[in-house]
């Protein structure tokens, strides 16, 4: 696990903090499709993703999901931060949206380790500041985009955190995580086709304009 830990995490921490991420963590490998956090859970443990691409997802009161963002190589969560420092409940649910790799972190040591590197503070700063800023993106996507525009947005965000230009996700899964209809989804994509953006299989989305 050291080793991982210094590929993905040795330009931002010290050895003795990456010695102590060592001591303490968790090594823990995802399959694609699993549930890491569910909404309304206590959250024990802090991820620090190593490899793969976790999605985080909110859900409203009728149990239809949104897309808040992707957790790439390198990234924590700042829900996860927030909900382990005030000892509340996730607000939020994660899922791997591709094989993943993880060390999970004690939540004891969060508070310990802000005060005793500098590292670690910076760290957790920048990551409330990198996911504020998707979130506010998602906002924006929502308030001020056609969904068309969205579609094409998050088709785009999918080929990229997963590098490949083929979308393994039926309309139904697209239309969830949109938080629209399955009807729509097929219909915008379909215009897509059209205008030569996309081709559509059965199984399948390819993206021809990345």
């Amino acid at each position: 696990m050291i080793q991982e830990l210094k590929d993905n995490y040795g330009h931002l921490f010290e050895d003795d903090l990456l010695n102590e991420i060592n001591q303490v963590g968790t090594y823990k490998e995802v399959p694609e499709g699993f549930k890491m956090m569910e909404i309304g859970q206590y959250v024990r443990a802090m991820p620090l993703l190593v490899s793969g691409v976790i999605k985080i997802l909110r859900e409203d009161n009728d149990g239809d999901e949104l897309l808040l963002y992707f957790l790439e190589k390198g990234d924590t969560c700042a829900m996860t931060l927030t909900c382990c420092l005030g000892q509340t409940k996730s607000e939020i649910r994660a899922i791997a949206e591709t094989d993943a790799k993880l060390i999970m972190i004690p939540i004891e040591k969060m508070e310990e380790w802000s005060g005793k590197y500098k590292s670690w503070r910076n760290f957790v700063f920048e990551s409330y500041h990198n996911r504020l800023n998707e979130m506010l993106e998602t906002i924006d996507s929502i308030a001020f985009l056609k969904m068309d525009e969205r579609l094409l947005k998050y088709l785009k965000e999918k080929s990229r955190v997963s590098e490949d230009n083929i979308i393994h996700n039926t309309h139904q899964e697209i239309a969830y995580e949109l938080h629209t209809s399955r009807v729509v989804v097929s219909r915008l994509l379909k215009k897509l086709e059209v205008l030569g953006k996309i081709e559509l299989h059965r199984n399948s989305i390819v993206l021809k304009d990345i």
